[in-house]
């Protein structure tokens, strides 16, 4: 048995080379020292949820076929990878104001009612908590936390509705205007971040 901390990591960018999120990510799981360490890189794309998708998600599991089942596999893998972890860290680029269109697409297809979250009298309540996200975001010209920075908000809203509240950000943003001073920025509040 081991006592290492348990980490997903989650990398949403298309770039696999020169990524400001990739290279944040790296040093933000450096912080947790010996860690057992899940990838999933957004970089090969995951599927969009269709209306067989739908139809099978919306089956009690017990009724589902074989078919659907088949179906949900993906889905269900990644709901496990989450359950499974102490920690997420998810590093996720600016593009066009929100999130990648690979990331909704990671959302989309763990934000399963039954699985993630459920409805109860008094609204939805996220399953999964008692974890931590350290997310890496990064932009050319949009401030994180700003009016226009649909991106941040977003993953923190998503990520506290299936439960996981206690979230953290290391932006480097607004490359564009002071790359410099956004990684001193960026690279200053990893060193902060308590393992």
């Amino acid at each position: 048995m081991t006592d290492a901390t348990r980490i997903l990591r989650i990398d949403a960018s298309a770039r696999t080379d020169g990524s400001i999120t990739r290279a944040l990510t790296d040093s933000i799981i450096a912080r947790f020292g010996q860690a057992e360490v899940t990838v999933r890189d957004l970089a090969n794309p995951l599927p969009q949820i269709d209306g067989d998708w739908i139809a099978a998600n919306f089956t009690p599991a017990e009724q589902r076929t074989p078919e659907q089942a088949q179906t949900l596999a993906l889905s269900d893998e990644l709901v496990a990878e989450l359950r499974a972890a102490d920690v997420i860290v998810l590093g996720a680029p600016v593009y066009n104001f929100s999130v990648p269109a690979a990331l909704k697409a990671w959302i989309d297809l763990v934000a399963r009612a039954g699985e993630t979250f459920a409805y109860t009298e008094t609204g939805p309540q996220g399953l999964l908590t008692g974890k931590r996200a350290v997310v890496a975001l990064a932009s050319g010209g949009t401030e994180i936390g700003s009016d226009i920075d649909f991106a941040g908000r977003y993953i923190r809203h998503m990520l506290a509705f299936i439960g996981i509240t206690e979230v953290e950000f290391v932006a480097a943003d607004q490359l564009a205007i002071d790359a410099e001073g956004s990684m001193r920025k960026a690279n200053e509040a990893v060193a902060a971040l308590a393992a």
